[in-house]
């Protein structure tokens, strides 16, 4: 198996997807429209709609039912990214090489970009309910796995602990709370939402939300490390701020040895969920031992 040949023919799909999603999207709003449009092209791994997809496939389920919720992962995530980079929170310029999105449009344009995205994402798999009426029942618990995972519960509630830690020291388990809730909740839910789509049993999605929770957390924990020994040019943006926002983060309470030594667990831990699927699950093996060397 040629994981990264899997993974681009995997990433093209969702690519292609979004190109048609916004297609003949524009009027006298055309401006925020390209600004939601900037930042849903401006690259990335497509890791959060390509695992939902995968999770749906590997239980039987149809791809072409998932897309539209890969799509509305994908626009949560980006929200998120262009509220992220903003002055009054992480205060980027850059973001997979090019400018953040609020360089481009300014602030407020910004702003309104990221809710439009949110907006888009809910009606996007919205459209998909309503035109089924024998997919409505795992529709709408897939919709509502996803904006748990994106709210006040999860990844917004993250990005409030972590913003208020900012400066301060804290314990392990307000950092775990931030990891867990600010990127761990998405990628979990991708993978929770996609096996819901799909039809999976109990056994199926119990190990596969094992699978999405630690992956989940040891790609933050893994960004956490290339922040400090990453190549900025690879990585597409600056190194360096966590530091300079003074975030406590695995490093800063346990050293980069210690904390490659908890991500290889977490990586360990989440290959060994898959052993139910046998050889369907080699995709995901694959991404998980990826994401933990990704750019080291």
């Amino acid at each position: 198996m040629d994981f990264k040949s899997d993974l681009r023919e995997r990433k093209k799909i969702v690519d292609d997807a979004i190109e048609e999603l916004f297609k003949d999207k524009k009027g006298l709003q055309r401006i925020v429209v390209e600004s939601m449009e900037y930042s849903m092209k401006a690259g990335g791994k497509r890791l959060r709609p390509v695992l939902l997809l995968e999770a749906c496939k590997m239980v039987g389920g149809n791809i072409k039912d998932a897309m539209p919720f890969a799509l509305g992962m994908e626009m949560i995530h980006t929200y998120s990214l262009i509220h992220d980079d903003l002055p009054a929170m992480d205060n980027d310029d850059y973001r997979r090489g090019k400018p953040t999105n609020h360089k481009i449009y300014g602030d407020g344009i910004a702003i309104l970009a990221g809710d439009g995205l949110l907006n888009l994402a809910f009606e996007t798999m919205l459209e998909k309910v309503n035109s089924n009426p024998n997919f409505f029942d795992r529709g709408i618990r897939a919709m509502h796995l996803i904006s748990k995972a994106s709210g006040i519960n999860g990844m917004i509630g993250g990005q409030v602990v972590d913003l208020e830690s900012e400066g301060k020291e804290i314990d392990i388990d307000t950092l775990d709370f931030i990891h867990n809730h600010k990127t761990s909740a998405l990628i979990e839910a991708s993978i929770n939402a996609g096996a819901v789509i799909g039809g999976a049993n109990e056994r199926e999605y119990e190990n596969l939300k094992t699978y999405g929770r630690s992956i989940g957390v040891a790609f933050q924990i893994v960004d956490d490390i290339l922040d400090i020994v990453g190549d900025e040019k690879k990585l597409g943006k600056r190194i360096g701020s966590d530091e300079y926002n003074k975030k406590s983060t695995y490093p800063s309470i346990y050293g980069i040895d210690k904390s490659k030594q908890i991500a290889s667990k977490l990586i360990e831990d989440a290959i060994e969920s898959l052993e139910i699927f046998d050889e369907k699950a080699e995709f995901l093996r694959s991404l998980a031992k990826y994401l933990e060397v990704r750019e080291y």
